[in-house]
């Protein structure tokens, strides 16, 4: 367990790429990523849908899905980016746009790239849902993916202590790796985790009653790799649907059902609100995330009852979806503003 793939020694001999790593993080969910665009472009060519077009919302909802989950996992975790002393407000910028402080929200690049294809589908009057569709597989690998990679990280998404017999102890020899960050951000916002005098915590070791410990806890990142595994499989199953949408919300509902029943009940996160927690069991409610939740599985019933009562469609757009000559250069600027 590491959380960098392979680093270049510090004495590289080209010197901008001293240290310079690759972390198992990003490579996996990458994979996740690349092999959902191949799936989605399968389809869409077996549906008789623009695969051209096709290739540019994914490469756009990608990179402002980074951009929105980015985003919200600051806004929603901005206590860890204050700014520390002897900091520079530059400093304090490239610690926010780095992902590797912190990470990525999930809900939030679900936003912004669920916003990118609403350009597209607005800019070349498609049917949103036939397209929208196709991204579910590659949503569902790229969670398979950045659970595992947390779980490379160590310490990322950990989950809450536990006397049930699903506990896992960390082992000792990983104190070093054990978390990206070690201890170099501030963590005051996390419960159970040991603080330091100086206020910043040992990422490494969770706290019983103010005592460091190593575990054991659950074991969260695998529960976000089975519930990943979970929705791989089903969204095939839900793609046979010939009513556009059924896929997109079926995914919507049952990836916040697992995502908050699962995962986190059980993972260290703070409690917006202190409805139940179990120090025996390692269970807590409510997240940030389990709140979202409610009204996203409350829409998406809504939603999938609207479909069901419709009747099926041809999976073919009818060819009616322009071809864009140039990809614009940003969802939000039409190719006729760009100079």
């Amino acid at each position: 367990m590491h959380p960098e793939l392979f680093k270049l020694p510090d004495n590289f001999f080209i010197p901008f790429l001293s240290g310079f790593s690759i972390a198992w993080y990003g490579v996996l969910i990458t994979m996740g990523v690349l092999i959902g665009a191949w799936l989605a472009n399968r389809m869409a060519a077996r549906r008789g849908l623009n695969t051209d077009l096709l290739s540019d919302m994914i490469f756009f909802s990608v990179l402002w899905g980074v951009v929105g989950a980015r985003v919200l996992y600051v806004a929603t975790s901005f206590s860890q980016f204050r700014f520390l002393t002897g900091e520079s407000i530059f400093d304090w910028l490239f610690k926010v746009v780095n992902i590797r402080e912190g990470g990525l929200s999930i809900h939030g690049g679900l936003l912004f790239g669920i916003a990118a294809l609403v350009y597209y589908q607005r800019r070349y009057k498609i049917n949103f849902y036939q397209y929208a569709d196709l991204f579910v597989p590659g949503v569902a690998l790229g969670i398979i993916g950045g659970r595992l990679g947390n779980f490379f990280n160590g310490a990322d998404t950990i989950g809450r202590f536990t006397n049930t017999g699903v506990g896992f102890v960390w082992p000792s020899f990983s104190d070093s790796i054990l978390g990206i960050f070690n201890a170099t951000r501030n963590w005051t916002g996390m419960p159970g985790l040991c603080k330091q005098p100086d206020g910043e915590a040992i990422v490494a070791l969770l706290c019983i009653n103010g005592v460091p410990s190593r575990g054991p806890v659950h074991l969260t990142q695998i529960y976000g790799v089975f519930i990943g595994v979970a929705l791989t499989i089903a969204c095939f199953y839900w793609l046979r649907s010939r009513r556009p949408g059924w896929a997109f919300w079926q995914f919507v509902l049952w990836y916040s059902i697992l995502r908050a029943g699962i995962e986190e009940t059980f993972r260290l996160n703070p409690l917006t609100v202190r409805l139940w927690v179990d120090n025996n069991l390692g269970v807590g409610l409510l997240t940030f995330t389990q709140i979202i939740s409610i009204p996203l599985i409350a829409i998406a019933i809504w939603q999938l009852q609207r479909i069901k009562k419709q009747p099926e469609q041809p999976w073919s757009d009818g060819g009616l979806a322009a071809v864009p000559v140039s990809p614009p250069l940003s969802p939000l600027v039409s190719s006729a503003e760009a100079k």
